[in-house]
């Protein structure tokens, strides 16, 4: 089976673990802030360091905070002008997610954010696993031009989820990318692979190490000096997983 068969994608926190994961072979990368918390959208910063040092395949998340998927209208705005943005650094894609109160998708404003990223490609988080109707919620990401759907199946890991993750697989046929994410390890994407037949994967793979610093003040445990880490070696060996 030839590497480019499967797709992995990594979900970093920063420039560091971004890094990393390009040294490990992902095929794209979603860039966040604040990955502890579902993810935010990166700094300028992060993503002009990012864009200007990787030629991997570059996704942005846009979601200007945590928590649920229903947003104001300033919230929205910010939204808007992190797309145009991430468009004009030359990021491949953009991750969204916009949810009305009844837990629908958000059509209107999802559609406005697709035209406006064009020609970044699209990919619609996990706030599919918070709404109402996950069948519903497919057609109409297909309808407003979704490329790419990540999910976990409604459950909190995509392994818990997986029957639900393959009748989605099976109801798009192939008029949208099914990707699972959330809990996706070596040690079970490849039975993952099996029972859904996807063909791309997401996977934070988050850890942490010590950071830098020689002096840890005493008031403060050792724990608040550590800083997100992502081993390159733990991304080969979810592509080797696949390929065994």
């Amino acid at each position: 089976m030839k590497r480019n068969t499967y797709t992995i994608e990594i979900a970093t926190a920063d420039f560091s673990t971004t890094k990393s994961s390009v040294e490990g072979g992902a095929d794209r990368i979603e860039l966040c802030a604040n990955l502890d918390q579902g993810g935010t959208t990166p700094s300028y910063g992060t993503l002009l360091q990012c864009r200007e040092n990787f030629d991997v395949a570059l996704f942005a998340i846009i979601r200007p905070r945590s928590g649920d998927f229903y947003y104001t209208d300033d919230e929205f705005a910010i939204m808007r002008h992190e797309v145009k943005l991430c468009k004009e650094l030359g990021c491949d894609g953009v991750v969204i997610g916009l949810l009305n109160r009844d837990g629908s998708i958000d059509l209107k404003r999802t559609a406005r954010l697709i035209e406006m990223a064009y020609p970044m490609e699209v990919t619609f988080h996990r706030a599919f696993d918070r709404s109402d109707d996950p069948f519903k919620a497919l057609e109409q990401l297909i309808e407003v031009g979704c490329q790419r759907l990540l999910t976990s199946g409604q459950q909190p890991t995509a392994p818990e989820g997986a029957a639900l993750i393959g009748q989605l697989v099976e109801k798009a046929a192939d008029r949208i990318i099914i990707m699972p994410g959330s809990g996706v390890r070596k040690e079970n994407i490849k039975d993952l692979a099996l029972r859904t037949g996807t063909v791309e994967f997401h996977s934070s793979l988050r850890a942490r190490i010590r950071g830098r610093m020689d002096y840890v003040h005493p008031s403060f445990t050792k724990e608040d000096y550590t800083i997100p880490y992502i081993d390159p070696a733990e991304v080969q060996s979810l592509r080797a997983a696949l390929l065994a």
